[in-house]
């Protein structure tokens, strides 16, 4: 499949490679932030049940917060490939991490001790948030 790259897709690129911000491979992620110090974290979770997300994403805030990592930037995907546009009974205007992770980080109180705030990225790229974390030091 030879398929000619856009300049959007070039201009993406070179911006992503000249980004501080990186996303590391799940394989790494599975012990998260292990002699990693960064100021900005970023997860995805792709490929990953309501659960398991859940675990992961209240791990990591955890050990970004012992890190004092500043920022955490969370993918979960629009949910493009649900097949919730089938099922009459589902809302295709609803993914379930998309919105379900947000709030179960809302509904924990230790987690929203460390928590200063949490925001989506930008409108259009509603398959991602950040959560900012309070620095360890003023944390009481």
């Amino acid at each position: 499949m030879n398929k000619k790259l856009s300049n959007k897709d070039i201009k993406d690129w070179n911006k992503f490679l000249k980004s501080e911000d990186k996303i590391y491979p799940k394989e790494e992620l599975k012990e998260p932030l292990k002699n990693k110090i960064k100021s900005t974290f970023v997860i995805d979770l792709h490929g990953y049940g309501l659960d398991q997300a859940n675990k992961f994403v209240e791990k990591t805030i955890n050990e970004c917060f012992e890190k004092q990592i500043s920022k955490i930037n969370i993918i979960t995907g629009k949910g493009m490939r649900s097949k919730s546009a089938e099922d009459p009974y589902k809302s295709s205007e609803l993914s379930i991490l998309k919105h379900s992770i947000p709030e179960f980080i809302n509904s924990n109180n230790e987690l929203m001790k460390k928590i200063k705030n949490i925001e989506n990225t930008d409108e259009k790229n509603s398959g991602s948030f950040n959560v900012y974390l309070k620095s360890k030091n003023k944390f009481r």
